[in-house]
């Protein structure tokens, strides 16, 4: 009986311990993931920031609502 109970919960170690090491590759993946999305963010961020301080001072009036609305 006590015999029992021993393999039951050295079986439930087993599968925590393997869900575990399941959920550190996931979590490994998803910085490796946000990583690559915060590089591209900051390049496209420099792009818009490069583009918009190559635009004439008067381009920022030209979205502005016309008078006639």
């Amino acid at each position: 009986m006590i015999e029992n109970r021993l393999i039951e919960l050295e079986i439930k170690v087993a599968y925590q311990d393997d869900l575990l090491s399941t959920l550190d590759d996931i979590i490994a993946a998803q910085q490796q993931q946000v990583d690559r999305l915060e590089k591209a963010y900051k390049t496209m961020l420099e792009r818009v920031n490069g583009l918009a301080s190559k635009m004439p001072d008067d381009a920022s009036q030209q979205h502005e609502i016309p008078p006639h609305y």
